[in-house]
């Protein structure tokens, strides 16, 4: 037979184990990438442009070297955006609005379909489907402003391929 203090016993370690597997889980400290980016306006383009050496690159060694894939894939879609807003941003200035904001689309769909080679669940924004697929990746965002991290300039990062500006969509 049981007794009452028995089971109020085995729940107290039940709880207990449980609040420590959480705390385990959250110990792992796991890679901070902030994430989305936000889509560049008027309002932001200045930091865009002239600000991208303060903002963080992640490079192969800031991830732990197992587990943490989908950290990896948002690193890397920042990297990659990072490095198409260098392409724009030395462009003609009377269209460098269009393409960052044509580089922040095309990193971002490229990061879904990374996303969705995977066999994990893809980021929320992924599932949606044009203008609301924007709005999502738009919302609550980290570092709406693209202001520099104090103090950080970022690593030299090998210039990434695939972008192409639409200047006849502007």
């Amino acid at each position: 037979m049981t007794s009452v203090g028995g089971l109020m016993g085995l729940w107290i370690v039940a709880l207990l184990t449980l609040h420590g597997a959480d705390t385990q889980r959250n110990a792992l400290n796991e890679p901070d990438v902030p994430f989305p980016p936000a889509g560049p306006t008027a309002q932001n383009l200045a930091a865009v442009c002239h600000q991208g050496q303060g903002r963080p690159r992640y490079t192969a060694s800031f991830f732990p070297s197992s587990g943490a894939s989908h950290f990896r894939r948002r690193g890397n879609a920042i990297n990659r955006l990072e490095s198409w807003y260098g392409l724009c941003c030395r462009g003609q200035s009377h269209q460098v609005l269009c393409c960052v904001q044509q580089a922040w689309k095309q990193a971002l769909s490229q990061f879904c379909v990374e996303e969705y080679s995977t066999m994990t669940l893809p980021y929320e924004c992924c599932e949606d489907r044009g203008d609301a697929r924007w709005t999502c990746f738009n919302s609550e965002l980290p570092n709406p402003n693209y202001s520099p991290t104090p103090g950080y300039t970022a690593p030299q990062v090998p210039e990434e391929p695939g972008f192409t500006f639409n200047g006849n969509a502007c």
